[in-house]
């Protein structure tokens, strides 16, 4: 199962991100990600395990 959020704006949205992850983290997820646009280039940071570990 996964659970999949965004955010679309002109701000830095990465903590709102992982706190939308946050809400979603009772499903016992394995690992978690985010991907963000910035300068039109894509920054990824993904992690296995409790989301703690991508914060």
């Amino acid at each position: 199962m996964c659970g999949i959020i965004g955010i679309v704006g002109h701000m830095k949205v990465a903590s709102e991100l992982v706190e939308g992850l946050k809400r979603l983290e009772y499903r016992g997820y394995d690992s978690a990600g985010i991907a963000t646009l910035y300068s039109g280039v894509i920054h990824r940071c993904r992690a296995e395990g409790e989301l703690l570990n991508l914060q």
